[in-house]
C-alpha cells in the first residue's frame, strides 16, 4: 500500500511490456502520470492567456526600448504634446500637461510590473508546461523502451537456455547464453535506473504542487503591489488637479449651485444676473413685453453658451433684449434650488396666505430676513432691478404683477412630488408665488433701502466685446437652430418655459367686461369692485389688447 495525500492507493501490477511480469509502477505512478495531462493542459493555456495580458514588447530586456510600444507610453506623449500645443495659460493645457506625467509613470509602473510577471510567474509557468512536464513524460515513453528491450533480451536467454540443454549443444551453448544472461542484465539493470528516476521525477512533481501554487499567489502579489502603487502616483496627482479646477474661474454657471458660482468667481452677484441686468438697464427698459415675448430660440442659447464660457458681446444683443431678458429666467429657472431657497418655501407661501397687507409685508420682510447671504443679496439685486423697470410699465407694459406672473415662478418653486391636477396645482402655486413678488416689488424700497449699484464690475454697458475674466480671448460662437434640450433629470416641480408664462397670462384673462365697475387707485394697481360682489379684482396691464386679471377671490378659493 502507498500513502499519498491522506488517501491509501493499493499497488497493482503495470508493465507497459508485451508481458507484464514484473510491478513496475504502483497505481500512484498511473494516476500521476494522468495528472501530468491535465497540468500540462491547464498551464499551458493559463501561460498563453497571461502572456497576452502583457502590453509591453515580450523578451525584451532593455527597457526603454520595451516601453516605446506601450500604449500608456504612447497616450503620455499624445497629451504631453497637445499640452505644449494648448499651452500653460489654458485649463486644458494644464490638464493635459500633468495627466501626460501621470500617465508616463504608470507607464513605467506598468512595465516595472511586467518584469516582474515575466520573471517569477511566465517563465516558471512556461518551463513547468513546456520543459519538466514534457521530460517526465518523454523518460516514461525511453522507460517502456527499455522494458521491451529486457523482455526481448529475457526471451533470447530463455529461447538459448532451452536449446544449449540438448547435449550436442552443452559447450557451444554455455558460451552463448553466458552472454545472453550479461544481455539480460544489462537491460534489466537500465530499466530499474530508468524507472527509479522516473519514480523519483513523479514524486517531485507531487510533493511540488505547492511550489506551482505558489506561482498564482506570486501572481496576485505583484498585481496588489502594481495597483498600490499606481493608487499612490493617482492620489498624489488628484490634489494638485482639483486645485487648478478650482482655482479656474471659467465654469459654467448655468445649473450650478448659487454658492459654487460665486465662490469660483469671487463674485457677489452671479455673473449671468448682473451681466443680463447691466444690458437691460442700456437697452431694455422700454421694451414692450419685456420677460414675457418669448426670444429666438437660437439666439437664446447662444447667448447663455457665451454667458457660460464668460464670453459676452453686448453690441451684439444690445438690439435684442428680448433674447437677454430670457437669459436671465433661464439662469433662474436652471439654478438646482431656487433662489428664494425651497428650506423657505412653506414660510413664503404661509406669508402669501395673509390677508392682511401690511401684515404680509412683515411676514416677507422676516422670511427676506432667513434667506442665506449669497441668496439674499441676489435677491435684492433682482427685486432693485424689477422696481426700476417698472418705473417705465407704461411704455414696457410691464407692472409689478405682470412681473411677478412671468417671474415667480422662476425664483421659487417646490420639489414635491404630489400627484393630482398638474393644472389646478400649477395655478395655485403660481397665484400664491404671485401673491409674493408683487408686493415685495412694489415696495421694494421698504424692504431693500438706499440706492443699488447695478454695474458693479464695470464691464457692461457701452457696446464693446467684453468679458468678465481674462483667460479666454472673445469668439463669436455660431448660432445653432435646435432647441434647447430639456434636462434629463427631475428636479422636482420646476417653473416652465417662456410659453407658458404666456400660457399662465392667458389664464388670468378675464372673459367679459360687461359689469359695471368703480376704479379706485393704489400703488400703481388699478382696483374695481362689482356692484353685486365683495370681491376685489386687479387689473394687470398687458401688451395685448385683451386686459389680463388676477382675481384674489379666485386665490382664496384655490388654497
Amino acid at each position: 500500500m502507498v500513502w499519498v495525500h491522506g488517501s491509501i492507493i493499493e499497488p497493482r501490477c503495470v508493465w507497459p511490456g508485451p508481458t507484464a511480469h514484473l510491478c513496475v509502477f504502483a497505481s500512484l505512478c498511473v494516476q500521476v502520470e494522468k495528472r501530468l495531462d491535465l497540468v500540462k493542459q491547464v498551464t499551458h493555456s493559463t501561460h498563453k492567456k497571461l502572456t497576452a495580458c502583457l502590453q509591453g514588447q515580450q523578451g525584451a530586456d532593455d527597457r526603454e526600448k520595451r516601453s516605446k510600444k506601450l500604449p500608456l507610453t504612447i497616450l503620455a506623449q499624445c497629451m504631453v504634446e497637445g499640452a505644449a500645443v494648448l499651452g500653460d495659460d489654458s485649463l486644458l493645457g494644464k490638464m493635459l500637461n500633468l495627466c501626460g506625467e501621470t500617465e508616463e509613470k504608470l507607464a513605467q509602473e506598468l512595465i516595472q510590473f511586467e518584469f516582474q510577471i515575466e520573471k517569477d510567474v511566465v517563465e516558471p509557468l512556461y518551463e513547468l508546461a513546456e520543459v519538466d512536464i514534457p521530460n517526465i513524460q518523454k523518460q516514461r515513453k525511453h522507460l517502456a523502451k527499455l522494458v521491451l528491450d529486457m523482455d526481448s533480451a529475457r526471451t533470447r536467454f530463455h529461447q538459448s537456455s532451452k536449446s544449449s540443454s540438448h547435449p550436442s549443444n552443452l559447450q557451444a551453448g554455455g558460451a552463448k547464453g553466458e552472454a545472453l544472461r550479461e544481455e539480460m542484465e544489462e537491460a534489466a539493470n537500465r530499466m530499474e535506473i530508468c524507472r527509479d528516476q522516473l519514480s523519483a521525477d513523479m514524486y517531485n512533481f507531487v510533493a511540488k504542487e505547492i511550489d506551482y501554487a505558489n506561482y498564482f499567489q506570486t501572481l496576485i502579489e505583484i498585481q496588489a503591489e502594481y495597483h498600490r502603487k499606481s493608487l499612490e502616483i493617482l492620489q498624489s496627482v488628484l490634489p494638485t488637479i482639483k486645485a487648478h479646477q478650482e482655482a479656474w474661474v471659467e465654469k459654467p454657471s448655468y445649473g450650478k449651485a448659487l454658492e459654487e458660482h460665486l465662490n469660483i468667481s469671487g463674485r457677489e452677484i452671479a455673473f449671468p444676473i448682473e451681466a443680463c441686468v447691466t444690458m437691460l438697464l442700456e437697452c431694455g427698459m422700454q421694451e414692450e413685453g419685456l420677460f414675457r415675448v418669448a426670444p429666438s430660440a437660437s439666439k437664446l442659447k447662444k447667448l447663455k453658451a457665451s454667458l457660460d464660457c464668460g464670453v459676452m458681446d453686448v453690441q451684439e444683443y444690445s438690439a435684442d433684449p428680448h433674447a437677454i431678458a430670457g437669459a436671465l429666467k433661464s439662469y433662474l429657472r436652471e439654478l438646482p434650488e431656487p433662489l428664494m431657497t425651497s428650506e423657505l418655501y412653506d414660510e413664503w407661501i404661509q406669508a402669501s396666505n395673509i390677508q392682511d397687507m401690511d401684515k404680509r409685508l412683515q411676514a416677507l420682510l422676516v422670511a427676506c430676513g432667513k434667506l442665506p447671504t449669497d441668496n439674499l443679496n441676489n435677491f435684492r439685486y433682482l427685486i432693485k432691478f424689477l422696481a426700476k423697470l417698472g418705473e417705465y410699465q407704461e411704455s414696457n407694459k410691464m407692472t409689478p404683477g405682470n412681473m411677478a406672473i412671468v417671474l415667480g415662478p422662476n425664483l421659487l418653486w417646490t420639489h414635491s412630488n404630489e400627484t393630482g391636477n398638474m393644472t389646478e396645482m400649477m395655478t395655485t402655486v403660481s397665484l400664491q408665488i404671485v401673491g409674493i413678488i408683487e408686493p415685495i416689488i412694489q415696495h421694494a424700497d421698504w424692504f431693500f433701502p438706499g440706492e443699488m449699484e447695478f454695474n458693479l464690475t464695470g464691464c457692461y454697458g457701452s457696446p464693446i466685446h467684453s468679458n468678465h475674466n481674462s483667460n479666454y480671448s472673445s469668439m463669436p460662437s455660431p448660432d445653432m437652430d435646435q432647441s434647447e434640450r430639456k434636462q434629463s433629470h427631475d428636479q422636482g416641480r420646476r417653473p416652465l418655459s417662456v410659453a407658458t408664462d404666456n400660457m399662465m397670462l392667458e389664464f388670468y384673462k378675464k372673459d367679459g367686461f360687461n359689469n359695471q365697475s368703480i376704479s379706485r387707485h393704489n400703488n400703481s394697481k388699478t382696483f374695481y369692485t362689482h356692484p353685486h360682489s365683495h370681491t376685489s379684482t386687479v387689473y394687470l396691464n398687458s401688451p395685448s389688447p385683451v386686459i389680463c386679471s388676477v382675481t384674489i377671490s379666485m386665490v382664496t378659493q384655490l388654497r
